[in-house]
């Protein structure tokens, strides 16, 4: 028997199939849009509407029963899928982050400069989003009848989410809820989801101070949970072609052309505040804290930064991360290998900055008016988040729709962030990495094996 010379084919990347479910959805539901296809259907005699029906027939749109039985519960089940994952992927993905600065003792000053850099940071970088999605309101312009009917689809869980965040707890009660009195409670309610991420907090830096056989047990326990969590999540995720042309489909047929405008809009405002972060704050701090020169930076780590952008991963960089602060930056080992390692989980500015604008620009196209207490809160979890965040494509999501739920903003709005997610991931990860090196070349500072940073490029 001849044997086959055919070669395997290659199975397509699963962002090109988002970009062809995004694309789908957004042209066959402006098509419905502006074609208002409909169909007849039984109804009562007395409420025939269509002319020339005959008795006991009504005209409704096909596309409403289109819809309701196909589009939106498949969209529903899958932000089901990844709201049933979101209790333990974050807490041990922030547990893990934070029991990783075990070092912080062995190291001592290493450790805790790590950790300021990063808080602040990431702090700055919300900080960035929140200010430009305010200044630029890229969700405004949107009819509210059509975002109050898009807020109707979702019918009663969305409803329930309006409600919960109206009467939730504000001002000195939102700060003393923070931490829990039941901590099974806090991760059964995704609305105090905070609480959840606070126990996490203080759970990892348990771990960190006891040091015992049983807690070493108890990590890797925790490891395994975080292990387990991110292959469910990538199963998940392998349904998000499907359900970005759901979401999508169901938007364009509402909004038509003025969806496009407002996503981007909304794209822009990202990627321009990403750029501004990156090129500024960092070459600030860079130049007055580090006294490095920001071009000779850059320079350094281009390569490292060209690998962020191609894979949207920072786990995937790491190799390349350190290598590049070996031979370009010649930071010491001790510094470079402590903060690159921590910082591929537990600094995340780009994704703190995205996770931030993007809740505000959801809230702003839904017309959900956030106070700036609700504001705050956002950029509290942002930054935890940005803790807790996986380094893998596609890892902030579920961490959006968490916010979204926390302040009354519909979890439906990721649909319109999906199917331009991984562009804005590709930036971020490049900001994320780009930040963990600048971290590491702030830390080494004063070090006794640290060179003397480069004033010019």
């Amino acid at each position: 028997m001849a044997e086959s010379s055919a070669a395997p084919r290659s199975r397509l990347p699963l962002h090109w199939k988002i970009a062809i479910g995004f694309i789908a959805g957004l042209v066959l539901g402006l098509v419905a849009h502006y074609t208002g296809l409909t169909a007849w259907t039984l109804a009562d005699p007395a409420s025939a509407a269509c002319t020339g029906a005959d008795p006991g027939w009504q005209c409704r749109p096909l596309i409403d029963s289109f819809v309701a039985w196909v589009t939106e519960p498949l969209g529903t089940l899958f932000l089901s899928l990844i709201f049933m994952l979101i209790v333990p992927l974050l807490f041990s993905a922030l547990v893990i982050g934070v029991s990783e600065m075990g070092d912080v003792a062995a190291l001592g000053r290493i450790g805790w400069r790590t950790l300021a850099w990063t808080i602040v940071l990431s702090g700055l970088a919300v900080l960035l989003g929140l200010v430009m999605v305010n200044v630029f309101r890229p969700g405004d312009g949107v009819d509210p009848a059509l975002a109050q009917q898009l807020l109707a689809e979702g019918a009663q869980r969305t409803a329930a989410i309006v409600r919960d965040s109206k009467e939730g707890a504000t001002g000195m009660e939102m700060l003393l809820s923070i931490v829990p009195q039941n901590v099974v409670g806090a991760a059964a309610d995704n609305a105090n989801i905070l609480a959840l991420m606070f126990f996490a907090l203080m759970f990892g830096i348990g771990l960190v101070l006891t040091k015992s056989e049983a807690t070493a047990t108890l990590k890797r326990g925790i490891e395994g949970l975080f292990e387990v969590s991110m292959t469910l999540i990538g199963l998940v995720i392998r349904l998000a072609p499907i359900a970005v042309f759901c979401f999508m489909f169901n938007l364009a047929v509402l909004f038509g052309w003025d969806l496009l405008l407002r996503l981007g809009a909304y794209v822009l405002v990202v990627a321009v505040a990403l750029a501004v972060h990156m090129l500024v704050t960092y070459s600030l701090a860079l130049k007055f804290v580090g006294g490095w020169s920001p071009l000779a930076f850059f320079r350094g780590v281009q390569e490292a930064m060209l690998m962020a952008f191609s894979t949207a991963s920072s786990n995937a960089t790491l190799p390349t991360a350190l290598r590049v602060a070996d031979e370009n930056l010649k930071l010491p080992r001790k510094v470079s290998r402590f903060v690159l390692t921590v910082g591929a989980t537990a600094n995340q500015n780009g994704t703190a900055l995205f996770e931030g604008v993007t809740v505000i620009f959801l809230a702003q196209f839904f017309g959900v008016d956030l106070s700036i207490w609700q504001q705050v809160l956002v950029m509290l979890v942002c930054i935890l988040g940005g803790i807790g965040t996986a380094g893998v494509p596609s890892g902030s999501l579920p961490v959006v729709a968490l916010i979204c739920t926390m302040v009354g903003v519909p979890a439906e709005g990721i649909g319109l962030v999906l199917g331009v997610n991984h562009f804005l991931d590709m930036c971020r990860t490049t900001v994320n990495v780009t930040g963990d090196l600048g971290i590491a070349a702030l830390v080494s500072r004063g070090e006794a094996d640290a060179p003397e940073p480069p004033a010019t490029a």
